[in-house]
């Protein structure tokens, strides 16, 4: 019995000990297949991440491809498109001869001004009329009606495209024009602001264009263009350009104050129009590089300014090196005597025009005010007026200081002050004067600081005020400066402050005043109203009672 008890509790403990080993080999297997599906899973992952690598650097690769691709269709497109404009270019240029050669042809190379029906049938009182309204006076051996109206013009219809923005001509365009498009040689007496510079370019493109096209294919310059300043020379060229190219006609502009390697080489391609400062003009005939011998339309602007500024004998040395038979046509602000025997050697035969009076007289659409103050107080009194007259701190204003130091100190003044200021004068180099020249044209620096040397001529629109910090040498320049606004019929105003030390201007300051029905102060008056005799650097005082037309006199004296 108890065999049989120990027999059963081994068999017992033996199933158990079996049941555990088949547990254990269970649960072995189930980590295995674990392990194995942990195996299977991760080469799974690894292959899929290898073609993926793969795919991208296929990817990659194809990109690559493709954009080399493009590129190379993009330059040859580029290429293609490059020499059909080329191509266009050369059509565009031979139709542009064709069309040249035709006009040729049609007026056998020569456009002539003819007068309109409605001109031709104005009656006598009607044409004087016109000159009395507009204060012309004409001079000459014939003459020649004026042109009322752009329709009165019989331009070419790509010159009347050019002027397509204008109403009508102003006066000095209405009597110049068909003067100097029939040829003749003229004279025009303006005041400034008055439309003198299309007066000449109009006349000039016609010139180039129709009356000898073959001059548009020449490599020399047939229209010259002289001018006092480097800013006026740079103003007319700006018109030039603007109204010239779409016409075809290519304009340059050389000044002194910059190197002249440049203008050298600009020099050496094809030049119609040359607008020039007498000096630097002269330098470059001298040295070789400038030809005027072709020049066959010379115009002479600010004349009266030219022969101030001491120009008169390179003036005269440029004239010599143009063509005899030129056509001359001469600008000026005044008539004063040196102009005039400058006109009777070189001009032939003129036709006379004068807009006003050849006298200087100030411009009527300018509101004058002049201001009697005590020295120690202008700084003060200039800020005063700067809250008045640049209050937004946006309009134009253009403030005139005597000399070059009182200018920087002004500028200095009032930048301290928080004023966006900027000044032209002869301290400045070239490039920074047309910097700050084309800054307050755009508004971007719309107060000015400037010395005379910006005073004549300077086209500058909607310029609002004027103000005369210092008074100037002269009442001529006076006129000037304050010419600056109220210029094309638009109104403006000038402020000057004047003190003890101008008082020998006094008289003829108050006969300006008078002249433009302006009010004069009664502190300007207490001054005194004599006018100081106007001496000749040479002749002095008495230079009015020299003729300038008299030929010298050789005197022998017995020994």
């Amino acid at each position: 019995m108890p065999g049989v008890l120990k027999s059963a509790t081994e068999n017992v403990e033996e199933n158990k000990k079996r049941k555990l080993e088949l547990i254990e080999e269970t649960e072995k297997s189930e980590d295995e297949v674990k392990q194995l599906k942990k195996k299977l899973k991760k080469e799974k992952k690894e292959k899929k991440e290898k073609k993926e690598k793969k795919d991208k650097k296929l990817h990659k690769k194809e990109k690559k491809i493709r954009k080399k691709k493009k590129k190379k269709k993009e330059k040859k497109e580029k290429k293609h498109k490059k020499s059909k404009e080329e191509e266009s270019e050369k059509k565009s240029e031979e139709s542009k001869d064709i069309e040249i050669s035709t006009t040729t042809e049609k007026n056998n190379g020569n456009w002539t001004y003819q007068e309109h029906e409605e001109i031709t049938n104005l009656s006598q009182d009607e044409l004087n009329q016109f000159w009395q309204k507009n204060n012309i006076e004409f001079k000459g051996d014939e003459i020649i009606r004026p042109i009322l109206d752009f329709k009165h013009s019989n331009f070419p219809e790509d010159i009347k495209n050019v002027l397509k923005n204008f109403k009508k001509p102003t006066p000095i365009q209405s009597s110049c024009w068909p003067i100097v498009m029939k040829k003749r040689d003229c004279i025009g007496i303006a005041k400034t602001g008055s439309g003198k510079t299309l007066t000449f370019l109009v006349p000039a493109f016609i010139h180039l264009k129709y009356n000898d096209p073959e001059l548009l294919k020449s490599k020399k310059i047939s229209v010259l263009v002289v001018a006092p300043t480097r800013e006026l020379a740079m103003q007319t060229y700006d018109n030039a350009k603007e109204f010239g190219e779409p016409l075809g006609i290519k304009s340059y502009c050389v000044y002194g104050g910059v190197q002249k390697f440049e203008q050298k080489n600009a020099l050496r391609k094809n030049v119609h129009i040359l607008i020039a400062t007498p000096g630097r003009l002269l330098d470059l005939v001298n040295e070789g590089a400038c030809d005027i011998s072709n020049v066959n339309f010379l115009v002479l602007d600010e004349a009266d300014r030219m022969l101030d500024n001491g120009f008169e004998h390179d003036i005269r040395k440029i004239i010599s090196n143009t063509r005899n038979d030129r056509q001359t046509v001469m600008f000026s602000a005044t008539w004063p005597q040196s102009i005039q025997k400058l006109a009777n050697e070189f001009l032939k035969n003129p036709i006379h025009i004068t807009i006003g009076s050849a006298e200087l007289h100030a411009n009527e659409n300018i509101k004058q005010i002049v201001e009697v103050i005590d020295p120690k107080q202008k700084e003060f009194r200039l800020i005063e007026l700067l809250k008045k007259y640049h209050k937004t701190r946006k309009n134009r204003v253009l403030v005139f200081a005597l000399y070059k130091k009182e200018a920087v100190r002004l500028e200095n003044f009032l930048q301290r002050r928080g004023y966006n200021v900027a000044s032209i004068h002869g301290d400045k180099s070239q490039e920074q004067r047309i910097q700050a020249l084309n800054n307050f044209k755009n508004g971007s620096c719309p107060l000015l600081i400037a010395t005379d040397v910006a005073a004549r001529g300077l086209d500058i629109p909607n310029v609002e005020y004027v103000l005369n910090y210092t008074f100037p040498l002269t009442i001529e320049d006076y006129i000037h400066r304050i010419g600056r606004t109220g210029r094309a019929g638009s109104s403006g105003t000038s402020h000057t402050l004047f003190t003890q030390y101008d008082k020998a201007h006094a008289g003829e300051l108050s006969n300006v005043l008078r002249d433009a029905n302006q009010e004069v102060p009664e502190a300007l008056r207490n001054f005194g109203g004599t006018v100081k005799k106007k001496e000749h650097k040479m002749y002095g005082a008495f230079f009015h009672e020299i003729d300038p037309n008299a030929k010298s006199t050789h005197v022998t004296f017995d020994d």
